[in-house]
């Protein structure tokens, strides 16, 4: 039942990315919609998990929220010494494909943990199944977006974006079925979300965001940073 649900979320992440590539002559909007909407991932849906299923401290603060700032960190530091690096090779500093394809891999991480939710929610009971799944598949959405603008924004080529957005797709699928095998503790769980939050809120605060604004500071490019958040919101609404 869980492997046939995550085909859900494989479909569902398909459309954000075509969603996502059938737009690009409102690349300003795509991009302000983008950051919107991982600033809704990251602030209503990971951290929140991740704070409830890694909120020991750690020498007074959350581990969760210790790894909330490490992902940042990381982030920063990987793009950064990625752009030195192209540089030193006599390249214009600028946006690292490796960067864009890093983070795309890392979305895809994301959604084989969602597979793995919506098989260990099914192991508890066909409602807390259904209650994941829901959630899962309606931001799998904003996933397969986001995954295809990320990889695209950092220069990479179209067929890398795509292969991309396949493996963001199919991830949940297999994360369900792995579920058959074995159980992700909770803790190791939150740790998780807790650095990935971070890292995703650097890119959409410190690339994404940006990037949208530079040539088309304009209030549309807002307000779609803003319906992206409504957006997650609404679906972290429904899901609970």
């Amino acid at each position: 039942m869980a492997v046939f649900v995550a085909l859900g979320a494989f479909l569902m992440t398909l459309a954000g990315g075509w969603t996502a590539q059938r737009v690009t002559d409102r690349r300003h909007l795509v991009l302000g919609f983008a950051g919107g909407l991982m600033l809704g991932v990251v602030g209503l849906d990971l951290l929140p998990e991740a704070m409830e299923a890694a909120s020991e401290k750690v020498y007074g603060v959350p581990r969760a929220l210790l790894l909330f700032v490490a992902g940042f960190l990381v982030a920063h530091v990987v793009e950064r010494l990625l752009a030195v690096r192209q540089t030193a090779h006599g390249a214009e500093e600028g946006r690292v494909p490796q960067v864009g394809l890093t983070a795309a891999a890392a979305m895809v991480g994301h959604s084989l943990m969602d597979g793995i939710a919506i098989g260990a929610a099914f192991q508890a009971g066909g409602a807390m199944g259904a209650t994941v799944a829901l959630a899962v598949i309606t931001h799998d959405f904003a996933d397969g977006f986001n995954t295809y603008t990320i990889t695209s924004l950092y220069g990479n080529e179209r067929r890398k974006a795509l292969a991309m957005l396949f493996a963001d797709a199919a991830a949940p699928v297999v994360g369900a079925a792995s579920t058959l095998l074995f159980t992700l503790p909770e803790e190791l769980l939150g740790s998780y979300l807790g650095f990935f939050g971070g890292a995703l809120l650097y890119l959409a605060a410190a690339e994404i965001l940006p990037e949208a604004h530079h040539d088309h500071p304009a209030r549309s490019t807002l307000l779609c940073t803003v319906a992206g958040v409504g957006f997650i919101w609404l679906v972290v609404g429904a899901a609970g």
